[in-house]
Order: C-alpha cells, then structure tokens, then sequence
C-alpha cells in the first residue's frame, strides 16, 4: 500500500479564456413593426431554463435484528458471565488451598521441631538432675588399680556400684561430682547379682538419685548413660531400650537374668553407673559389653544394665545382711 501523500486537492476551476476583439461587432437593431404575433407561438423566456431537480432518494429502512440474532447475543453475555464466575471461582479455590497446604506445611515442621526441641531439654534436665549423684570409684587392689562409677541412692551416703567393680578391694576412693574425693567403705556384696554398696559420710548438698520403676520400660525408649568412662567423668551418652529380659553371663561364670539391653555407649569405667530416662530417674546399672568374640574386642551399640527393680532389691539384702 503506497502511504497517503500531503497534498490537497481544491475545486476544479476552468482557466479564464479572453474574447478576442476581431470576433465583436455591433448589430444593428431590426425595425420595429405593429404586426401582432402569431397565435400558437409562445415568445421564448429571456432568462435561462432552470435545471431539472434530482430525483428524492428513498428513505433507508433499518435492519430489524432477527430472534436467531438475539439468542445468539444472549447466549455470548451468559457465557462470558459465566466463564469469568467459573474462572474466579477457581483461582478463590486455588489460592486457598494453596494457603490451607502452606498452612499445614508450616504447622508439621512446627510441631517437628517443637517436639525435637521438647526432647532435647528433658534430656538436658535429666543429666543435670542425676549427675550430681554419679560418682567415680578409684579402687587400689592387690594387682593394681582400677576405675569405676557408683551411684548415691540414699541420704545416708550409700553408693550402689558392681560388684565386679570393688572386688579385691584394698581401699575404695570415692571422686564427687564437685571434684572432692572421700574416703569409702565397702558395706557388701552381691556376687551373683554383680551388685555391691560403698558408704560414704554424707556431705552438705549430697544429691540422691531417684528409682525409677524398670517393669515399666519398653523397647525403643529412649535413655541415658551417665558415668567415667575410661576415667573421663561426668560422661553422658544416649541411647535406647533395645531388648528387655536378657539373660547375659560374665566372664566370672554368673549370669545376670533379665538384663536391659541398649545401644547407649558403655565402655570401661562406666560400670556401676546409672542408665536413666528422659525424667532423670535411675532405671539400670550398667555391667557390660557385649564383646566381638572374632576380634576378642567390644561390639558396638550392644551393652546391657541390671535393672533397677532387682538393684533395690539386691541393695536392701545387702544393707541388712551385708555380703550376700
């Protein structure tokens, strides 16, 4: 398409064409005479004819829209109508489920740390609670020396730790939480229960440790390992129950019936110390590992403790009769 020019178009207007002076002359005027005009002869009209006018144009008529016409326009305004109403309704529902999902979302990991967060402090609380009553035991035999842990179960100063722990004794030397050391006495024994008491004089601030009721324990529960293992006090592991019941014979010949298994780190020195759970409370006395027979070395994540129902039964025995 070729673009509009700017230009403007006028009136045609026909070029002026001048008379020429050769072609005028003067006419003489023909004599005037008295003769009536004939009849039937019309004298010519000095002015010019007026042009004929064009014929009217007819009036157009409107076109009537048809009922085809509107029920067509009809249909188009409830479509368009409804569409938009279907299409916001959709994007209301989206939007919202968007939210409710979001919402949901944000409530579980919420609630995931909330519960992470809530186990973490009762354990913090747990060790806190049951360490002042966790004690390391420097035993001198006739061999040598050699470290354990106890635990302080009355206010009279009674330690339980395992027997196995202050055998051959020749003095017992009882290290604090607080870093002081006592002088202990061992008050008895338990062979078969591996179980034995050692009696120090109370002290001011002396913390005793609380039983907890070990026939109420169940596999996947978590709990708590507190002692010196390798002589390194106040040591804390954690762990789980994972078998109850287990029948585990020392390498003294006595085997000790319904034992608690668990995965929580227990390693020399931590003998005679306390397993608590998440409420602080002593539940076992761990005794051992399970040792890897091939490789004459310790199995990991396999270690067992007497439980505390037997432990307060075996500590009153010896309490009353002494060695048993």
């Amino acid at each position: 398409m070729q673009p509009e020019e700017n230009e403007v178009y006028g009136a045609y207007t026909r070029p002026y064409q001048p008379v020429s002076s050769a072609s005028v002359g003067v006419l003489e005027p023909p004599p005037i005479t008295d003769a009536p005009p004939e009849q039937g002869i019309v004298e010519p009209s000095s002015s010019p004819p007026e042009p004929p006018s064009p014929p009217p144009i007819p009036p157009r008529k409107r076109r009537r829209r048809g009922p085809a016409g509107a029920i067509l326009l009809l249909t188009l305004v409830l479509a368009l109508i409804f569409g938009t109403g279907l299409f916001s309704g959709w994007e209301y529902a989206h939007a919202s489920s968007s939210a409710s999902t979001t919402t949901k979302t944000g409530a579980s990991s919420t609630a995931t740390t909330s519960s992470g967060t809530s186990l973490q402090a009762q354990q913090e609380a747990a060790i806190a609670k049951i360490e002042p009553a966790v004690v390391e035991l420097m035993v001198t035999t006739a061999q040598g020396e050699q470290i354990g842990s106890g635990v302080i179960i009355d206010a009279q100063g009674d330690i339980v730790t395992n027997n196995h722990v202050v055998s051959g004794a020749q003095s017992i030397t009882v290290v604090l939480s607080n870093g002081s050391t006592e002088q202990g006495q061992l008050i008895g024994t338990s062979a078969s229960n591996d179980l034995a008491v050692v009696r120090i004089a109370p002290y001011a601030h002396m913390v005793v440790a609380q039983f907890g009721d070990s026939s109420k324990l169940v596999v996947g529960q978590d709990v708590i390992a507190v002692g010196n293992p390798l002589g390194i006090t106040e040591t804390a592991t954690e762990g789980i129950v994972s078998a109850l019941n287990r029948s585990i014979p020392e390498s003294s010949g006595v085997t000790i019936s319904n034992a608690i298994q668990t995965d929580a780190a227990v390693n020399p020195g931590n003998s005679g110390g306390a397993l608590i759970n998440v409420q602080g409370q002593l539940i076992g006395i761990p005794f051992a590992g399970a040792a890897n027979t091939q490789t004459n070395t310790q199995a990991d994540g396999v270690n067992f403790a007497i439980p505390s129902n037997l432990v307060q039964t075996v500590v009153q025995q010896i309490l009353q009769q002494g060695t048993t």
